[in-house]
């Protein structure tokens, strides 16, 4: 969801898990085969309309992504609204479910800072040498708690306070993501790319001037323009057109600010990448999550962050039938435990040869916020 359009699935009709470098082409083939499966009757033959995968792709192909095909999808954009339902049953009646929200109480635990420090260091060290231009680290702080935390709490606090992010929920993975890897639409490919960020103090006349600093600094918009190479040179043989703005905008959230960049594209009659799969698949991981040179970044990444990141930084949001989709990058976000009584909550900087630890670790602090927030006001 995003400012209140988007889809939402209710109950499970199939979930598939894959893994592997090719868990794209995996989830293409079983998706393509469950449509087969439908006789799908749509009136409205709009994007996103017709059953929908719900998807959540891991950051490293070892581990597990998922897909979902809910039993009831309710869509709704630009003030129109549909439902669509698997099954020879008249339209379900949906009614609006009360929840009794018990007061959580907290406890965190699993973050060190100096020890994540440290490693900002040590890939410092490893750009300086000459080995790579950028690398993403990332951290996680977990909470636990007495009592069930449930995810629509934490969307509906997350909705009201980030409205210009992407809103997901997906096995347990929660979160406000504020970038776009791709989403595809008859053919029109868009992607927001964020990389560059500085915390918000709250002071209006501050803040305006910490974005003008935020648009100037070097070490940031060296970052950025990294992020945004990447997805540009994944796009580009596949697309008739592109349009790559020259400089990044100011991207203003509730806690911090962002440089970004809204990269468009025409998909090429003839291209190879014909669906939303195979778009993920050649953009994912983009230097904003993983670095610079890619393959160089990601063992830098299995070599010094020595976590488990899961689907964090992953791939999350839906694909209809005919291949169209919205995919955002699973940040600002967490991932509650089986039995709801904790969450695992993550960040991550982009390093380049400017960064400064400290300064990153006050980066992902701030990046911690949205959930943490969303938590404490539960």
């Amino acid at each position: 969801m995003r400012g209140g359009d988007g889809l939402v699935g209710i109950g499970v009709y199939k979930r598939h898990v894959v893994s592997g470098s090719d868990r794209f082409l995996k989830a293409q083939k079983w998706w393509r085969r469950s449509i087969n499966e439908l006789d799908i009757r749509n009136n409205l033959h709009g994007s996103g309309t017709g059953p929908i995968l719900f998807t959540s792709f891991s950051f490293d192909p070892t581990e597990e992504s998922q897909l979902i095909i809910p039993k009831v999808v309710i869509g709704q954009r630009n003030g129109k609204s549909w439902i669509t339902w698997i099954g020879d049953n008249p339209q379900p009646q949906l009614q609006s479910a009360s929840q009794v929200r018990t007061p959580l109480n907290l406890n965190w635990s699993g973050s060190n800072g100096d020890v994540w420090q440290e490693r900002v260091a040590r890939a410092i060290e490893k750009i300086k040498g000459g080995k790579l231009e950028k690398v993403v680290l990332a951290r996680f702080t977990t909470a636990t708690s007495d009592s069930p935390i449930e995810s629509r709490s934490l969307l509906k606090y997350l909705s009201n306070e980030y409205p210009s992010t992407w809103i997901f929920s997906n096995t347990g993975l929660v979160g406000a993501t504020p970038e776009l890897l791709v989403r595809l639409s008859k053919s029109l490919i868009t992607s927001r790319i964020l990389a560059g960020t500085i915390r918000k103090t709250g002071d209006d006349q501050r803040d305006l001037a910490l974005a003008g600093s935020l648009a100037r600094s070097s070490k940031d918009l060296e970052e950025h323009e990294y992020a945004v190479r990447s997805v540009a040179e994944a796009l580009a043989p596949f697309c008739s057109s592109m349009n790559i703005p020259e400089s990044p905008f100011v991207l203003h959230l509730s806690n911090v600010m962002h440089l970004a960049t809204d990269v468009t594209g025409v998909l090429s009659d003839h291209s190879t990448p014909s669906d939303i799969f195979e778009l993920a698949a050649r953009l994912h991981p983009s230097a904003a999550v993983c670095g610079t040179p890619t393959e160089v970044a990601k063992r830098t990444i299995d070599e010094i962050e020595g976590i488990s990141r899961g689907r964090y930084a992953g791939p999350v949001g839906w694909i209809d039938a005919k291949g169209d989709g919205e995919l955002g990058i699973a940040l600002r976000c967490g991932q509650i435990s089986n039995d709801k009584k904790s969450i695992r909550i993550f960040a991550g900087c982009g390093i380049v040869a400017g960064s400064d630890p400290e300064r990153e670790y006050a980066e992902s602090q701030a990046k911690l916020l949205p959930i943490r927030s969303a938590l404490e006001s539960y």
